[in-house]
């Protein structure tokens, strides 16, 4: 049984397809910010400290070199945050889509939703014509769709 649905999103009841595409949207998220920290170092690389000689006493200004760190740090902080959150709905999402009762539908959902395999890669793997998979993919998100909307499942 799964008791902690993330099921509501500003007030409203999302459908099985938003509520499984959390995971993919986190995790693309996560690789942004990856690409922000790649690029702050490279700066952090490239700039130069300038030392001030006659810095007023009491003024707390940051170098360049400081500010690009400090922004570095807070964001690879954010990236673990996300990290965290990203394992923890994984989780929940894998126990969600194992309560269906169609073991294609569950393949299908946990190739596609929790490892992130494009269509062309599950059609592949599970050997369907792609049109097929479409097929078995809204027939799986009706399955998910009546889970998410039974009364014990939801979060209130």
């Amino acid at each position: 049984m799964v008791t902690k649905l993330k099921i509501r999103q500003e007030g409203m009841v999302v459908n099985a397809k938003e509520y499984l595409s959390q995971a993919f949207n986190l995790d693309q998220l996560i690789n942004c910010k990856l690409e922000q920290v790649a690029v702050l170092r490279n700066q952090a690389l490239k700039v130069t400290s300038v030392i001030h000689s006659d810095l007023v006493q009491g003024s707390k200004q940051r170098s360049p070199m400081e500010n690009t760190l400090v922004k570095l740090m807070n964001l690879e902080q954010e990236i673990d945050a996300d990290i965290d959150r990203l394992v923890a709905l994984k989780q929940e999402l894998k126990d969600f889509v194992a309560g269906i009762d169609n073991p294609l539908y569950k393949l299908l959902l946990e190739l596609r939703y929790l490892n992130g395999s494009t269509w062309e890669e599950v059609a592949a793997i599970l050997g369907y014509d792609l049109r097929w998979i479409y097929r078995l993919h809204s027939k799986a998100l009706k399955d998910a769709n009546r889970i998410l909307s039974s009364p014990e499942k939801r979060c209130t």
